[in-house]
């Protein structure tokens, strides 16, 4: 959809981007970890994460600093892309 949608409406100054987040350790995602695991939330996070190759949970700032920029001058000519923020971990879906 995003790539339809510059196509369709980039001719009239209108750019469209998408961002993709992995797992972010939100207020409610650190509440998943301390129910999973109750006693040590961290080590749960920890195992969640491990198949990530930075091996850790993003930040809602990281997320927020990718947005910032798509709303900025500096991304004007970037339209129809849909970008991961996910340490890198969606370039190993499909690899068995």
């Amino acid at each position: 959809m995003t790539k339809n949608a510059a196509l369709e409406f980039g001719r009239h100054g209108i750019i469209t981007n998408a961002i993709a987040p992995g797992a972010i350790l939100t207020p409610m995602v650190a509440e998943a970890f301390r129910e999973v695991n109750p006693e040590e939330p961290k080590k749960a996070e920890t195992e969640y994460a491990r198949n990530n190759p930075t091996k850790r949970l993003g930040l809602p700032e990281e997320v927020a600093k990718v947005v910032a920029f798509l709303l900025s001058e500096d991304c004007s000519y970037v339209n129809g892309q849909t970008i991961a923020i996910d340490g890198g971990e969606s370039n190993s879906y499909g690899i068995v």
